[in-house]
């Protein structure tokens, strides 16, 4: 999300501008730099007051032209590039002012590291699904639902609703079955970390998806959805605007898995060796547990009928509706055998 176009469009001025226009123009709209344009609207450079203040040191006059001191060929992104690449591109870069450009190189907005380093405030709902019983953990969760199982000494599922918060989510709903009462004591209702908490209650396991069929009143908003189990860093706010950016109903987030075969592959055709592949490796996207839906989406579900998550997007997609995929590189791991717990438990900074 950049600044308001109303704001960016006053930093715009013609290659024809004096230093005099230029110096006014930072004055006036504050924003430490200058948009150059030329006939065609397309981006010829920027201006700093930097670049002033060089250009006055050699000799020029408030009556120049600006061509000297124009920085041509600023670093620009494209609106699809998402807000936390862009931060990124800016700490690496050491600079303040990012323009957004289309094919055109036309100027459709900007990017502030003031406005940019500041989380966004989502109105959208979180769903975690914390209602598992966690068997493969066991004797971890004979007495402690999977999803308060200690990483670095916190609930997983507290390291979740933090790393939620920091995208600026606010209001989170539980799902809860297994030992649920353990989630609801420890978590009230949010106010111990500055958060709303609600909870939907499974009379039985309702499957990775089920639960959301509880949800009352429905979200009006798209709103994310995450496993309880689920150690990421991905951005959850930037997989919300992959969604709304592509206009789907619900959105999946996968992750690359690779797989090498452990033996040299043979081709064959018929009983004609046509070729060798030694240790092939095989790629695949898998599942990554995290979604987010459309409130549309919420109409293929029953009320404490079971469902998982798979099944409500092939629904989806037998009523043509949209379903995207957003690949993650960050760091991720399901948390669901001992190894996992162990690992989660070495870096809490999940490795890749």
């Amino acid at each position: 999300m950049t600044i308001t176009e109303e704001i960016w469009r006053q930093a715009i001025l013609p290659m024809s501008a004096s230093l005099e226009e230029v110096i006014t123009n930072l004055t006036k709209v504050s924003i430490k730099i200058v948009l150059v344009v030329n006939e065609a609207g397309e981006l010829q450079g920027t201006i700093s007051d930097g670049d002033i203040r060089r250009g006055l040191l050699r000799g020029l006059n408030l009556i120049s032209p600006i061509e000297s001191i124009i920085h041509h060929n600023p670093l620009v992104v494209t609106e699809e590039l998402g807000r936390e690449a862009v931060r990124k591109l800016m700490v690496v870069n050491k600079i303040q002012q990012v323009p957004v450009v289309d094919d055109q190189h036309h100027i459709v907005g900007l990017y502030l590291w003031d406005e940019i380093a500041k989380p966004i405030l989502r109105p959208n709902l979180m769903v975690i699904m914390a209602g598992g019983m966690g068997t493969r953990l066991r004797p971890h969760t004979e007495n402690c639902p999977k999803p308060m199982l200690s990483v670095s000494g916190k609930p997983m599922l507290e390291h979740i609703i933090e790393r939620a918060k920091q995208e600026g989510f606010s209001h989170f709903v539980l799902a809860i079955n297994y030992l649920g009462h353990v989630i609801e004591n420890y978590f009230g209702d949010g106010t111990c970390l500055q958060v709303r908490i609600d909870y939907l209650k499974e009379k039985s396991p309702l499957g990775t998806a089920g639960a959301l069929g509880l949800l009352n009143p429905w979200p009006t908003l798209p709103f994310a959805v995450t496993n309880g189990d689920v150690m990421t860093d991905i951005h959850y706010g930037e997989l919300l605007d992959f969604h709304t950016r592509h206009n789907a109903a619900a959105t999946m987030a996968v992750r690359v898995h690779e797989w090498q075969h452990p033996f040299g592959v043979v081709q064959t055709d018929g009983i004609d060796i046509i070729g060798f592949e030694e240790k092939p490796v095989h790629r695949s996207h898998i599942n990554a547990g995290v979604y987010v839906l459309e409130p549309e989406a919420l109409c293929f579900l029953e009320k404490n009928v079971r469902c998982d998550m798979p099944a409500l997007f092939e629904r989806l997609q037998a009523k043509e509706k949209r379903t995207a995929a957003y690949p993650i590189h960050e760091p991720w791991l399901d948390v669901g055998r001992q190894e996992d717990l162990t690992r989660a438990n070495m870096d809490n900074k999940i490795k890749p």
